[in-house]
């Protein structure tokens, strides 16, 4: 990553972790921030899924370009690698409706 994204990262991150603080009150219930959070943690975890897939493609489809022969090793393990990937973003779709659940009920 390069050192704007990296800056808009931490700056996006402090932000929140400051401002909860500012919303928080006595007689204000925490079940819409439990709606929020699931919603950030799914964005969160849906862009982490993206990146970590476009990177092992990436890798794999350099591999193969620069040894067209190791398509049959390489294409494989990167598939399985991308369902898994993508297994894990499911399972945070899960968590953050069963989080949304727990606030709406």
């Amino acid at each position: 990553m390069n050192r704007t994204t990296l800056v808009t990262l931490a700056t996006t991150a402090s932000l929140l972790l400051i401002s909860t603080p500012a919303f928080a009150d006595d007689g204000m219930s925490a079940k819409g921030y439990i709606g929020l959070g699931a919603g950030i943690a799914m964005g969160v975890a849906a862009l982490g899924g993206t990146i970590g897939q476009g990177m092992a493609a990436r890798g794999a489809l350099e591999g193969i370009a620069r040894n067209p022969s190791a398509q049959g090793k390489v294409l494989v393990p990167m598939v399985l690698g991308l369902a898994l990937i993508e297994s894990l973003v499911i399972l945070a779709m899960l968590v953050a409706f069963n989080l949304a659940g727990t606030a709406a009920g």
